[in-house]
């Protein structure tokens, strides 16, 4: 008998697939959250152009527009266009029953909702009509919406309200004792080990934006995305480091530094784990020199480049900023140059190169673990069959419904049929289903799809020769 051997992800990778879906619900939103903070550095009383009237958009946008951009977007990733608008309803819900801005509760709940309604879906498929889908998928969403926003208006909001002042009141409680440079303890060690978008994401940039409003700044946005400590790390292997670590690190520190990639330099870590203590050293300084500023960002770098830094830094702050990041550099180069010099031992170029590929199989742990929700069963090379239209409510979903129904009656079974509307059909779709006059807007989105043109979704005699291939492969 033939054993198979299941690896079992670890916690780290868990964790970092955790950081991984925060930043994917995050990251498209950036735009928007930057185009908040230069409106909120331009236009507050303490801004470059104060004025009274473009003021009034700050606190309308982080309140409404931010946390239902991040609410659509989570739950989209669950469940497709569906899933957006069950988030954007549940967290309206949350947004009106609370009293702070709700970013943590709207990365939980936009997912929430993307998770419920693909449940329900998931449960009364195979099941309605043909010809009830749209009046059934239109309704599903009105109800089970209608209960997520009462719930999120009075239970999960102050939930989430109650745990974040929790959060506030600790981070706050931190800083006033002078022990926020502590936090680099953690985060150095964490970015290393792409742990850090879970602190970023899931923390710090939600804090920095509620004390943005108050404040104008946050020095929350500094704590794990200071591009100094990365930069002193990189210029100390380029003085004293050896073989290709030395060859490379010059060309890291651009990519780094200027286009805020820090997975550049994780890889020097790993092969010299003692450098950690550099890394965190320059993270203590760098916060130290930005706390005795008073200095701070008006949204979160990303990516964490100095030209992120620059661009959203608040008037009165460049010169507490731009010393933080020096600082942070110095101190950094200093110490780890120190163990550089100290460590006797001799490194080849193959011990780099798995440091490379360690590097690389770290990140991927989590993407995996993303990755596996979106596998489907396969048959015959055919495993995923979309139906498309306009809206993706009407004729798709009455030729889906019927053609998986004729699957069902040929006995043919491991194949997915679903609808969509047309850009929003699936990448992993290996048949793509549309009407004859959609061909080329379908081809704009898909040009590399298997896309059949049919002029009748229920009985078109191209339908009827995939049934039949189907059956003959």
């Amino acid at each position: 008998m033939n054993v198979t051997q299941v690896n079992t992800p670890s916690t780290r990778a868990r964790v970092q697939a955790f950081g991984g879906f925060l930043t994917n619900m995050v990251l498209p939103n950036i735009g928007a959250f930057i185009a908040w903070g230069i409106l909120t550095a331009l236009f507050i009383p303490s801004g470059w152009i104060p004025n009274e009237e473009l003021e009034g958009i700050v606190g309308p946008a982080i309140t409404y527009l931010l946390p239902l951009l991040l609410a659509i977007t989570g739950g989209r990733m669950v469940a497709g266009q569906r899933g957006a608008v069950m988030g954007a309803i549940g967290a309206i819900g949350l947004i009106v029953g609370s009293d702070i801005p709700m970013f943590l509760g709207a990365m939980i709940i936009g997912p929430l909702g993307g998770w419920v309604i693909q449940k329900f879906d998931k449960s009364i498929e195979n099941k309605v009509p043909a010809g009830f889908e749209m009046i059934v998928n239109n309704f599903s969403i009105g109800i089970l919406g209608f209960l997520l926003m009462i719930l999120s208006f009075f239970f999960i909001g102050p939930v989430i309200e109650s745990a974040n002042n929790l959060v506030t009141s600790a981070i706050k409680a931190l800083v006033s004792t002078g022990m926020l440079p502590l936090l680099s303890i953690i985060n150095e060690p964490a970015k290393v080990l792409f742990l850090n978008n879970v602190i970023d994401q899931g923390i710090y940039y939600p804090l920095g934006m509620q004390e943005t409003l108050e404040a104008g700044k946050s020095i929350y946005f500094t704590v794990a995305s200071n591009p100094g400590p990365g930069l002193g790390l990189l210029l100390a292997f380029s003085f004293f480091g050896q073989k290709a670590a030395k060859r490379t690190a010059p060309g890291a520190i651009i990519i780094h530094f200027f286009g805020g990639i820090h997975e550049l330099y994780f890889p020097y870590v790993l092969m010299k784990p003692l450098t950690l203590i550099g890394m965190i050293a320059g993270g203590m300084s760098g916060i130290t020199v930005f706390k005795i500023f008073d200095a701070g960002l008006v949204a979160g770098p990303s990516p964490g480049s100095i030209f992120s830094y620059l661009a959203l830094t608040p008037k009165g702050n460049f010169v507490g900023i731009i010393l933080g990041v020096l600082v942070a550099a110095v101190v950094s180069f200093i110490v780890t140059s120190i163990i550089l010099k100290l460590d006797k031992k001799t490194e080849d170029d193959e011990v780099f190169a798995s440091s490379i590929e360690k590097s690389k199989s770290m990140k991927s742990e989590g993407k995996e673990i993303l990755s596996k929700t979106n596998e489907m069963p396969t048959m015959n090379n055919v495993s995923k069959i979309s139906f498309a239209c306009d809206a993706g409510a009407g004729s798709s979903a009455l030729g889906a419904t019927t053609f998986r129904k004729r699957l069902q009656k040929e006995n043919i079974s491991g194949i997915d049929v679903k609808h969509y509307r047309i850009e929003d059909v699936p990448q992993d779709s290996d048949i793509i289903v549309v009407h004859k006059d959609l061909l080329e807007r379908a081809r704009l989105t898909h040009i590399d799809k298997n896309i059949i043109t049919i002029e009748n979704y229920i009985n078109d005699p191209n339908l009827v020769q995939i049934i039949n291939e189907l059956k003959g492969s």
